[in-house]
């Protein structure tokens, strides 16, 4: 006997006993069905989100839209809060390598920190206070108070992207060294996603409409720090 191939699977790159390999078999296919499945609860959930604005859908609303089951909700993602969890990490997570692709091709400080926050608040005269924007600052504002570690551990890429950008601001002499660069990461990524928030909400205080290059000019007043007194 040769080592040929049983129903196009090359044997003799696999390794193991034939009950390894079996159960091994049974694992790939089962968590590809479980992946298929758990991406189509996240894009029927991305639906409702984006046609009602709201995240107070309910699981029952949900499933129907996916046609599947509570039980496949319940099995894949154990309550709907924690399948909208895993949506916002899925966002949060391919939007911030997205950016940071983007990034990476400037080279101006500044420069960089305005696309970044273009693409977190909008640019001037943009609307992003509809659909799927609003039902997800809404979530969030609700993750923060019921669930704040996970809250914060969904946000560490992005928060990774604005320390990057801060620390390689400060080795360039741009941004101030005087203070901790984790503190100047963490007091511009609460003033951006504040901002970015109330936006989504359409929420306007009297005094004028806030745009993205008055948010910019505030955190690189922040980052740069008060000009150096001639008089000391």
């Amino acid at each position: 006997m040769n080592g040929g191939s049983v129903d196009g699977d090359d044997v003799t790159a696999e390794t193991g006993t034939w009950r390894e390999r079996s159960v091994e078999r049974s694992l790939r296919a089962a968590r590809a069905k479980a992946e298929t499945r758990s991406r189509l609860l996240l894009k029927s959930a991305t639906e409702l989100l984006s046609e009602t604005g709201r995240a107070d859908f309910t699981a029952q609303e949900l499933v129907e839209r996916a046609k599947t089951s509570l039980r496949a909700l319940y099995q894949h993602f154990g309550s709907k809060d924690d399948l909208l969890l895993a949506l916002f990490e899925e966002i949060i997570m391919e939007s911030t390598e997205a950016w940071r692709a983007e990034i990476e091709l400037i080279d101006d400080d500044r420069t960089r920190l305005r696309v970044l926050l273009e693409k977190l608040y909008g640019k001037p005269g943009e609307d992003i206070g509809t659909g799927l924007n609003r039902a997800l600052v809404i979530y969030n504002l609700q993750l923060a108070e019921t669930r704040p570690a996970d809250f914060a551990r969904v946000l560490t890429p992005l928060q990774q992207l604005i320390r990057d950008l801060v620390l390689r601001g400060v080795a360039n002499g741009v941004y101030r060294g005087d203070l901790d660069p984790e503190i100047l990461t963490i007091v511009t990524l609460q003033t951006v996603m504040g901002a970015a928030s109330m936006h989504a909400l359409g929420a306007e205080f009297a005094g004028g409409v806030l745009v993205s290059d008055h948010l910019l000019e505030f955190c690189v007043g922040g980052l740069v720090g008060a000009p150096a007194d001639p008089g000391r």
